[in-house]
């Protein structure tokens, strides 16, 4: 199956009330782990990839073995390009054929975020590509972009709804209190804030920092509203921890097949866990066929 845009897939899980996981990727068995998990649980799909990984592997790279799994199975997979900031990236990204991208342009001001925002939605309008946004700072660290939890501003709900009419824009980050990277403490999600956004604003939600969030605030999330959950950190903690334990238990292996195999089959567990949290198996082709 052709990679696919992801707002017919978002738009059924914001209907029934549901979400899509949405992994960062970074190599060969991490996108064989996530597709393999996304197979077996007969659910759609969201591979995403961050500019610092497009400069560690390549665009090309990137798009030619995502595009390779998604042929090999029966279940519709989206390629995300995850917190860009480059105008002249997100052009490179949908060239090659990703089928979805996130301008981030959320450390600007309001008027010039909207005014990025509707640049890029202006270019994806004519190839079918969908186009993610975020309105607020997410706290914590995503590749070389920090945001200090103390400094993170969390979305306000009338200028959400501004935003997305403004800019027409697909679907909408916000920050209600998640951060990236590992949580010092329980984060504190501020859910009457994500109930205030959804009343008002009808398109797809997204939850950044979805890593190291309880199952029982990710539930609560989507039940309030959120259709897609970001998963970076815990694919990367159990793919490395493998990796240890296979050297642990034996030093001199040097057969990656050996060791990135069993960070794969880590992925893998790691991303079905996920995959049933958003309530996602069995949905495959719900409202896409």
């Amino acid at each position: 199956m052709a990679l696919i845009n992801p707002i017919k897939m978002l738009e059924n899980a914001q209907k029934e009330g549901y979400a899509i996981a949405s992994f960062n990727v970074y190599n060969l068995e991490s996108i064989q782990g996530v597709v393999e998990a996304a197979w077996d649980e007969r659910s759609p799909l969201i591979i995403q990839s961050t500019p610092g990984s497009l400069k560690h592997a390549g665009i090309p790279y990137f798009v030619a073995c995502v595009r390779a799994a998604s042929e090999l199975y029966d279940i519709p997979v989206c390629l995300h390009l995850d917190h860009c900031e480059s105008y002249d990236t997100i052009l490179k990204c949908i060239r090659a054929g990703y089928t979805s991208v996130m301008i981030d342009s959320s450390k600007l001001p309001y008027k010039e975020n909207v005014d990025m925002v509707k640049k890029v939605v202006d270019i994806t309008s004519r190839v079918e590509v969908a186009v993610e946004g975020e309105l607020g700072k997410i706290g914590g660290t995503e590749d070389d972009v920090t945001v200090d939890e103390r400094e993170a501003a969390l979305t306000v709900p009338e200028e959400a709804k501004a935003f997305v009419e403004a800019t027409g824009l697909d679907t909408l980050a916000i920050a209600i209190g998640t951060a990236h990277g590992l949580y010092k403490g329980e984060p504190k999600l501020d859910f009457e804030r994500l109930s205030a956004i959804r009343s008002i604003v009808d398109i797809p939600l997204v939850l950044h920092g979805g890593s190291g969030v309880s199952d029982d605030a990710i539930r609560e999330a989507i039940k309030r509203g959120i259709s897609k959950v970001n998963i970076a950190t815990e694919l990367k903690i159990p793919m490395a921890t493998a990796i240890q334990e296979t050297f642990a238990s034996n030093p001199k292996e040097n057969d990656p097949r050996k060791y990135m195999g069993n960070a794969k089959e880590a992925i893998k567990k790691a991303a079905r866990k996920k995959i049933r949290l958003c309530g996602s198996s069995g949905r495959a082709w719900e409202g896409i066929r």
